[in-house]
């Protein structure tokens, strides 16, 4: 474990001295530490699996990403809790994403008969969930329409909180803390477990935030405090619901939702912005070094994966995950929307995985019993975001600038314009 810290520590730091260099290149920090976590793997291969495969492995995994889930719900421009554009975030996160889900199991049920239902929809939840860590740059991209943008930022902020609950359902279902034998065993204990996350985020994300807006108009805090219990409510909203035996994650994300809410509340009302951004600058630094941990053990599952052979249907089912299973979803949510089919084709198009699910992908590898159905929730992770990186991080420019091409004219048009220059 030392030397595992000492590879990242000094992976990341030879990053640090040349993130301008490489970003200029569009190589980024995942990239580098994914090569970190292929060639240390491909000197510890013997002991990759006991690395992943532990509570204190599990641990870390789950603490990230409940630090993840507040930070993705806390950075959508603006504070709007939907972005700019309602409908269509309702479009790509309630109708779009479970029609993903659904498609990924139905597909799974053809190219992998011999799978339980449950596994495939713990795999879907896995892979189904975008995250722009591979492809940062998209969204910021001024070639691609504004309300595109907007509508991947909202989707990737929130769709990793929507997954999580259907997530932990499927891996109760599917064994891992209890051998539970129905769907309705599991929501026994899934549906208590999601009430009290709510009620803890519901209460303890506006009690941090009134408390905070409370102590600045009396100056009470510095700029470093701020920080600090911005990074600690995550942290804290995770430890009290588990404690209640409550789900963490749903919990954390609730309470950045509503931190922010009550947070801005005074702005809204002076009709201003709150100057709170330097607030989410700690945790945000502190969310993309444990980002880069989770691409290091990444490229581990990558040398595990490669090296315990690959079944070509499972190569199949991330490759269409990647593809026809996000773009179609796509395009039938957003029948009748005000935007174009080149943007909707373009939405489906770019949508890279990352970060959520590597930590879905060693969660369920942890938690499921060893054996076929732990490897094949980790295979399924590891070739779909490898892929996703191949697709989405070197291939996503490419996409952007064909899907971004002005349409041909037609020949009246044309015919116009050709009269114009004689």
């Amino acid at each position: 474990m030392i030397s595992t810290l000492i590879v990242i520590t000094a992976a990341t730091a030879g990053w640090t001295l040349v993130a301008g260099w490489l970003e200029q290149r569009h190589l980024r920090a995942p990239l580098v530490l994914v090569l970190a976590g292929i060639i240390t793997g491909l000197f510890t291969q013997s002991e990759i699996a006991a690395t992943l495969n532990s509570q204190v492995a599990q641990h870390v995994a789950e603490v990230i990403l409940a630090v993840l889930l507040f930070v993705d719900a806390t950075e959508l421009p603006g504070g709007r809790l939907f972005g700019s554009d309602r409908g269509a975030a309702a479009r790509a996160l309630l109708v779009a994403l479970p029609l993903s889900l659904a498609a990924l199991v139905l597909l799974g049920v053809l190219l992998l008969p011999g799978l339980p239902a449950v596994l495939l929809l713990l795999i879907a939840c896995i892979v189904v969930p975008t995250d722009f860590a591979p492809a940062e740059t998209l969204v910021r991209d001024t070639r691609i329409a504004a309300r595109v943008r907007n509508v991947l930022n909202v989707e990737s902020g929130y769709n990793d909180g929507i997954v999580s609950p259907v997530f932990l359902f499927a891996l109760i279902l599917a064994g891992s803390t209890a051998q539970t034998d129905t769907p309705v065993q599991a929501l026994g204990t899934a549906v208590p477990s999601a009430a009290k996350a709510l009620a803890v985020g519901i209460a303890l994300g506006p009690l941090l935030a009134w408390l905070m807006n409370s102590a600045d108009r009396r100056h009470w805090m510095t700029g470093q405090s701020r920080r600090i219990l911005v990074l600690l409510a995550p942290l804290l909203a995770y430890t009290v619901t588990v404690t209640a035996g409550g789900n963490g994650f749903v919990a954390s994300f609730v309470c950045a939702i509503a931190f922010r809410y009550v947070r801005q509340a005074p702005a809204r009302r002076r009709g201003g912005q709150v100057p709170d951004a330097s607030d989410f600058r700690l945790i945000e630094d502190t969310s993309s070094i444990m980002t880069m941990c989770m691409w290091f053990f990444f490229g581990n599952a990558v040398v595990l994966t490669l090296d315990g052979g690959v079944d070509w249907s499972i190569v199949g089912l991330c490759a269409a995950a990647l593809t026809v299973v996000r773009i179609v979803p796509v395009l039938l949510a957003f029948l009748g929307s005000g935007f174009t089919w080149r943007e909707r084709l373009m939405m489906g198009a770019l949508g890279p995985r990352g970060t959520t699910s590597i930590v879905f992908g060693l969660i369920a590898f942890n938690t499921l019993p060893d054996g076929p159905d732990a490897n094949t929730a980790l295979y399924a992770m590891t070739l779909t975001v490898l892929g996703s990186v191949l697709l989405h991080g070197a291939g996503s420019i490419p996409i952007a600038r064909l899907l971004t091409r002005p349409a041909a004219p037609s020949p009246p048009e044309a015919a116009a314009a050709k009269r114009k220059v004689s």
